[in-house]
């Protein structure tokens, strides 16, 4: 039959998996870098996938192709989500397995556990410090030098990958029961101690709606309807462009009908908190 269906221009196309995610049927997967319709069937032709392309490579053709067939679709996500929900509950005996993952490798979902990598970062931390101490002091011959061993090792406190907000998925397991912190990209450069005071047990998802020119609303609001969240910090910087980002979250609360404590904190260009 003849129906409308997407079509990639993968001269255009940058890899980013942008579509995938946002694909709520499952039809596009990349193959070589490149994204790729996986099935006609799996296409439904409304094109949600062409607004989240950022380099405008997917339009709609009016082609030769299978026609949508919802049960396929269907079948094909209860598969995957049963092929996850297997790997999530295999015995403690079995050798674990990676997720299968047909996305951008830059996209694909993972989540850290910070409290054992923080005990490995200090042992290391601490050996490196002694050597380098020793060091100093034999170059310097300055027995009072302050040892290495005093200078603070900062741990990284990003819990999951990804963290941009265009690149997140909707629904993932480390939104359960999270405290969301959404921040505007240049916050993490701007201060010194961001992840320490603001991401340190937080789930981060990061923007700046000046350069992605894009409304986070819609997306944010599916991240806090679909998930427990259980707070939502809202980090900013003064500049003007910056509200667009507490707009979009501020609007996301109020359109996802829970009533969630929330909070807006603003950042100076020289790094100070404002309010």
């Amino acid at each position: 039959m003849i129906r409308r269906v997407i079509h990639i221009d993968e001269d255009k196309c940058n890899g980013c998996g942008a579509c995938v995610t946002a694909c709520h049927e499952g039809a596009i997967g990349l193959v070589d870098g490149k994204a790729r319709l996986m099935r006609d069937d799996y296409c439904d032709g409304l094109g949600d996938c062409l607004p989240k392309c950022p380099t405008g490579a997917i339009s709609f053709v009016e082609r030769e192709a299978a026609a949508y067939d919802e049960a396929a679709v269907l079948a094909n996500k209860a598969a995957k989500k049963q092929a996850a929900v297997g790997q999530t509950h295999a015995g403690s005996q079995a050798a674990p397995q990676e997720p299968h993952f047909s996305g951008c490798p830059g996209s694909m979902m993972r989540q850290f556990n910070r409290n054992n990598q923080a005990n490995a970062a200090k042992k290391q931390a601490a050996g490196h410090a002694a050597d380098m101490s020793g060091q100093q002091q034999a170059q310097t011959g300055n027995a009072y030098a302050v040892p290495a061993s005093q200078e603070i090792c900062q741990e990284s406190q990003l819990a999951q990958w990804p963290c941009q907000i265009k690149l997140v998925p909707v629904n993932a397991p480390y939104f359960d029961g999270a405290k969301l912190l959404i921040a505007a990209d240049c916050t993490a450069y701007a201060y010194a101690n961001m992840h320490q005071e603001f991401m340190k047990g937080k789930i981060t998802i990061i923007g700046c709606p000046k350069l992605d020119d894009v409304d986070y609303s819609e997306k944010l609001t599916q991240i806090i309807s679909n998930n427990n969240i259980k707070s939502v910090t809202i980090v900013r910087m003064e500049v003007p462009c910056c509200g667009g980002l507490e707009y979009a979250a501020k609007t996301a609360l109020q359109n996802s009908g829970k009533f969630i404590p929330w909070q807006v904190v603003t950042i100076s260009v020289d790094g100070k908190i404002l309010d």
